[in-house]
């Protein structure tokens, strides 16, 4: 299987990893031999345009590393019903109907930030001090992408 031969962005590999992941994940209906085929491809072709990308190898690891790390995070809940997963800037967040998925949420290494009511995720090395800024600012600042099946679509709101 070559899911991936035909991107020539991590971009392009990250947006396609994510529309196979909701049709393939064993918790959705696919395979899990489907599943793992899919993830073994994404991280080469992540490994492969990072390195083509004109990076140095500290950077290109590093990118290779986040989008692992990302890549589970996200399979971890992408089959959760009733909730909308975002990428903003270099966080994933979660709202929707979440008090039922809490603990999985939890599992997944998200964290629920009260004041705006959204569960997050973001690597150790984005970690900072929030602002208090609502979510509807940091996604008109980051830009939003969607990323549930009912809602696959980008939102352009920088």
């Amino acid at each position: 299987m070559k899911f991936f031969t035909t991107c020539t962005s991590i971009e392009e590999v990250k947006n396609l990893y994510r529309k196979l992941a909701k049709e393939n994940h064993p918790d959705t209906g696919g395979d899990t031999a489907t599943m793992q085929a899919i993830n073994t491809e994404y991280a080469y072709a992540c490994a492969r345009l990072a390195k083509g990308a004109g990076l140095s190898d500290e950077e290109a690891d590093r990118e290779i590393r986040l989008s692992e790390e990302y890549r589970k995070v996200i399979e971890q809940i992408i089959h959760l019903p009733g909730i909308l997963i975002e990428l903003v800037g270099n966080w994933i967040w979660v709202t929707g109907n979440t008090k039922p998925v809490k603990e999985t949420l939890h599992k997944a290494g998200l964290h629920f930030a009260s004041k705006k009511v959204a569960w997050y995720y973001r690597s150790e090395i984005f970690k900072t001090r929030g602002n208090g800024a609502p979510l509807e600012t940091i996604r008109r600042k980051y830009g939003s992408q969607q990323i549930n099946a009912h809602f696959n679509k980008i939102i352009d709101q920088s």
